[in-house]
């Protein structure tokens, strides 16, 4: 193991972010000579101790009296120090007793300073909540790393938390926040590389830093990492662990090795799993019961153990010298301008800073430090809804660490008789009873006494065995278990019990901890299956305390939170709940409740999945529901709804913001612009929003390069024409600009997506589609065909479906028969060379029939005769990659072929062996055939004989000469056609039944 000499610190000595001046004062100056002062016979006492075990003065007897000279400047300053960690049981009750003892004037507290004004809403909330800033408009920070988010949890149990209570309801007590602020926190968080890797890059098996969140830089005292076998916070927290979203975590008092090898070390030699286990066996409780100035040297002891030992490669102390000069900077200002006493101030920081080195430490000090300006990125404050579970995954503790602490701070305040400080008004808090100790007024501070040297001689003591708490765990386990389906009995319980009593032996415990319960129940309880969706760790988790989840009130939430609520109102639920609630609304009985269903939409639109669900209704262009049910957990989800408070005032404000960015942002597209139309149609009434959204839509359009979205453009703009053509008299302005845009794109674009190997026929068939189904649109807007014309024509595709796609635009535009169709797919399914590669060309084919629908029929007819000709040897190996083709490719255009198959074949056995296929059917073209059309007469011979021009205008648009031989009128008879010549004429002798079956129906 190696460790950096106390003298000279290199690496606190580094220059951080920040301008700074000189590192850390030498270790132990104005301490005077070795072996003097109150600790003078324990530095001995480690020096000699040094000598024996080590080969000479080296690193060891540095390190050794460097911890004592940490504890002894710590003590000697007048501002005094109080030293905690973090959501610690014994820190929060020497907090409680040494408050009620010293009665002091100012508390500073170790907290971002931009925070302070959220403390004042703590008595509004139920606890664990959390402080957040936000920020989503940047400036001074690259745009690409935002939203920005810190949050910092506070719980009951917590030392910050009786501070806070305290003074803010003790009268002429100040509360000074001296931490950096949240700007800070995020200045001076490691950028990346030059080579774009980060600099605290993660470990080669590419696991994250313990409590790093994803896409943010990681928190100010982030452990090096998970102890050997630490269960993942977040592993068992489910939505609980989430509450705190990504945002980058500020905790006070974070105490853990920064050395991995001690760590393991530690966890090794205690005989434990992880480091919340270490910490509460040989800190949390020794010290629950210990004097004030036993707590307190102790914990300055450790924070200076684990400020030392670190590699001599490791990461510097940087940002922790910084931030340990930006706190006694503030605190010397403070005293500067209010001139309080210092005996009078009380200094709560991390038992890490409270062994700080740098030159600015100590209220006296002459070394002045210059505090960077923040940037004007817009911060936005609130408190989100915080947990046990939320605070175990943010900080990298281990899973029930939290809820253990909670339990064991509820059972040490009952014992002591300690009456905990607690905000006079909270929702939902419970007021404690208990002995009040007696106050004494703040005077000289007492004398310096070594506490150290009899803690550390004494061996721990062993607390006795409570047979009654255990058994009444195992009793409570087995029956927990049995309720999640465990086959539990009896004999398990007794053998938690002994279980638990023998863990406890082995480590050395004279009475089981949570910890040894857990593990035994685990070993005798769940053995190898989990029945249920707990398993039994997570079942005593919730037997030992739980996982609480927080709550803000709804005076502390933001104007928009409050607004929700109001407007929710009507449905007669309480939204504050956490469980899932059933809202039924009838809007045609009820319609005072239709503005509820409007805000359930947009929520539903804005919030994630699972706070707003509907399980009966629907919203949709031109539809509205007369009945509606909504499952609603916006208890849940409340940190979700508070959010949305820092982006506006009102829901709608916040969707119209989100649209307005969704449409300009880089990656932007015409069909994100068209979604954007469509929700603001949907659940905006802004007429003016809608319009500028749709001109976005067509300068997307016009600068696209790509047709990746034709298909999802096709579906969205067909749906808005559709809704435009019902609900007014005309379409809008940029509907009209947008089809002629989008005509003139993609005919540009087309003979490269057919040739571009990257472009999928799916998107040439979506551009197809736009051109064919919009093309009447298009060219009364002033359009020309031709463009569609020459845009085919110079498109030379290889893919098969590519192929078949532009066979069947050809088709479309009468530039190939159907019956030439017809004989090159017979060539393709005659030639064997391509009988493999025929489901492709069908795919192409089923793709068409999005632009081309009319082309089903002539897709029966090549499936049917693929069918009919192959032989089984070619048709069997060929079937599997048909049908993954027509899946993966056409899957939502096989119905259409199905309804097709169905129309064209017969729909039962007996008539399918006299069942001719209409293609193979042929009618001859003779005389006789004729012979009927010209000997009949009625209504539909007489039309077509009194008016022939329409019959005129196709022959001419099919490159015939129109002839007609119409007899005057004889006989007293209706007009006929005597005889007939011409094309015309001759398509009616080739087909009577048309006239005939017209015939019929004129005559009916």
């Amino acid at each position: 193991m190696t460790a950096t000499p106390t003298d000279a610190d290199p690496a606190e000595a580094t220059a951080g972010p920040v301008p700074h001046q000189t590192d850390e004062a030498p270790a132990g100056a104005g301490l005077g000579p070795a072996g003097t002062g109150p600790f003078g016979r324990l530095r001995e006492q480690l020096l000699d101790a040094a000598v024996a075990f080590a080969d000479g003065p080296a690193a060891l007897p540095d390190i050794l009296t460097g911890l004592v000279d940490d504890v002894d400047r710590a003590l000697r300053e007048e501002v005094e120090i109080f030293p905690v960690c973090h959501h610690s049981p014994a820190s929060g009750l020497a907090m409680v007793r040494r408050l009620r003892e010293k009665q002091p004037k100012v508390i500073y507290l170790e907290l971002c300073e931009d925070l302070r004004p959220l403390l004042d809403e703590l008595r509004n909330c139920r606890l664990p909540v959390a402080l957040q800033a936000f920020a989503s408009d940047l400036d001074g920070f690259p745009e690409k790393s935002g939203p920005l988010s810190v949050v910092a949890p506070i719980t009951e149990a917590s030392a910050e938390y009786q501070a806070i209570a305290y003074a803010l309801d003790t009268p002429g007590v100040e509360l000074v926040l001296v931490d950096r602020s949240t700007d800070h926190v995020f200045q001076w968080a490691p950028r990346p590389a030059p080579g774009g890797t980060p600099a605290d890059a993660p470990p080669p098996d590419g696991t994250p830093p313990a409590g790093t969140p994803a896409g943010g830089p990681p928190h100010a005292g982030t452990p090096a990492g998970t102890g050997a076998g630490e269960p993942a916070a977040g592993e068992t927290g489910g939505e609980e662990a989430a509450l705190h979203g990504d945002a980058v975590g500020v905790e006070i008092g974070d105490l853990r090795p920064r050395f991995a090898e001690l760590e393991e070390h530690l966890l090794h030699h205690g005989k434990v799993r992880h480091w919340s286990e270490w910490w509460d066996q040989y800190v949390e409780q020794p010290l629950s019961g210990a004097d004030y100035d036993t707590y307190r040297q102790v914990m300055v002891l450790i924070g200076s153990l684990f400020r030392r030992l670190r590699p001599a490669d490791g990461a510097p102390l940087t940002e922790d010298a910084d931030r340990e000069r930006y706190m006694w900077t503030r605190i010397r200002e403070h005293l500067a301008t209010s001139g309080v006493d210092r005996s009078a101030c009380l200094y709560v920081c991390g038992a890490f800073h409270a062994a700080s080195r740098v030159e600015q430490f100590g209220s006296a000090g002459e070394h002045t430090y210059e505090i960077s300006p923040r940037t004007k990125t817009r911060w936005l404050y609130g408190l989100i809804p915080s947990s046990h579970s939320a605070i175990e995954a943010q900080f990298g503790l281990a899973a029930g660490s939290v809820s253990i602490a909670a339990a064991t701070w509820r059972k040490a305040t009952t014992r002591s008789g300690l009456t905990p400080f607690q905000l006079a008004g909270p929702k939902g808090a419970r007021k404690r009873t208990g002995r009040k100790r007696a106050a004494a007024v703040a005077g000289a501070p007492a004398p310096v006494t070594d506490r150290l040297s009899h803690f550390l001689a004494s061996p721990p003591a062993l607390d006795h065995l409570d047979e009654a708490e255990l058994l009444g765990w195992c009793v409570d386990i087995v029956r927990l278990a049995r309720g999640n389906g465990y086959l539990a009995s009896t004999a398990d319980a007794i053998a938690v019990f002994e279980t638990s009593i023998l863990l406890a032996g082995l480590r050395n415990r004279g009475r089981p901890t949570p910890y040894d319960f857990t593990d035994a129940a685990v070993t005798c309880i769940e053995k190898d299956t989990v029945p249920g969706r707990r398993d039994v760790r997570r079942l005593c988790e919730i037997l030992l305390g739980g996982d609480r989840i927080g709550q803000v009130g709804y005076a502390a939430l933001p104007p928009l939170a409050r607004d929700v609520y109001d407007r929710l109102a009507p449905l007669g639920l309480d939204l504050e709940k956490r469980t899932v609630q059933r809202a039924l609304l009838d809007l045609t009985a009820d319609p005072h409740l239709r503005p509820c269903s409007d805000l359930l939409w947009t929520l539903r639109r804005l919030l994630p999945p699972g706070a707003v669900r509907p399980i009966m209704g629907e919203r949709r262009l031109g539809e509205r529901s007369v009945q509606e049910s909504w499952d609603l957990a916006i208890g849940r989800h409340q940190r979700d709804v508070i959010e949305l408070g820092y982006q506006g005032v009102t829901v709608e404000q916040v969707l119209e913001l989100r649209l307005r960015q969704a449409v300009r942002a880089p990656d932007a597209t015409a069909a994100t612009a068209l979604a954007a139309v469509e929700d603001a149609l949907l659940y905006l009434r802004s007429p003016r929003l809608v319009e500028e959204l749709g001109e976005r839509a067509v300068r997307l359009l016009a600068a696209e390069r790509t047709v990746d979205d034709a298909p999802e453009v096709l579906r969205r703009i067909r749906r808005l024409l559709t809704h435009y053509r019902a609900t007014g008299p005309a379409l809008p302005a940029w509907c009209e600009d947008f089809v002629t845009v989008g005509y003139a794109q993609y005919c540009t674009l087309l003979p490269t997506a057919f040739t571009e190997e990257q472009t999928p026929a799916r998107q040439v068939a979506a551009m197809l589609g736009f051109l064919f189904s919009l093309e009447s649109l298009a060219l009364s807007l002033g359009c020309e065909r031709i463009q569609l014309e020459l845009a085919v024509r110079q498109s030379h595709p290889e893919a098969p479906p590519k192929v078949a796609l532009l066979w069947a635009a050809r088709s479309q535009l009468g530039l190939l028969t159907l019956a030439q169709l017809r004989e090159r797919c017979d060539e393709l399914l005659a030639n064997p060379l391509v009988v493999p590669a025929f489901p492709l060309y069908l795919s192409g084919f089923v793709q068409a029939l999005e632009p081309v629908p009319g082309l089903a029929p002539f897709v029966v007819e090549v499936l049917s005769k693929a069918f009919a000709r192959l032989p089984d040897p070619v048709l069997l190996p060929w079937l599997p990659t048909l049908i993954t083709t027509l899946r993966g490719q056409g899957g939502d255009l096989v119905p259409v072929l199905i309804r097709e198959a169905g129309r064209t074949f017969p729909a039962g056995l007996a008539a399918l062996d006299g069942w001719t296929p209409p293609w193979s059917a042929t009618a001859p073209t003779t005389a006789a055939t004729a012979a009927p059309v010209a000997a009949t007469s009625g209504p539909a011979v007489d039309l077509l004989a009194g008016h022939p021009a329409t019959c005129d205008a196709v022959a001419e648009l099919l490159g015939c000469v129109p002839g007609w031989a119409v007899p005057g009128a004889g006989g007293g008879g209706p007009t006929g056609v005597a005889t007939a010549a011409g094309p015309a004429a001759a398509l009616l002798a080739r087909h009577p039944d048309t006239a005939v079956a017209i015939d019929d129906l004129l005559d009916t």
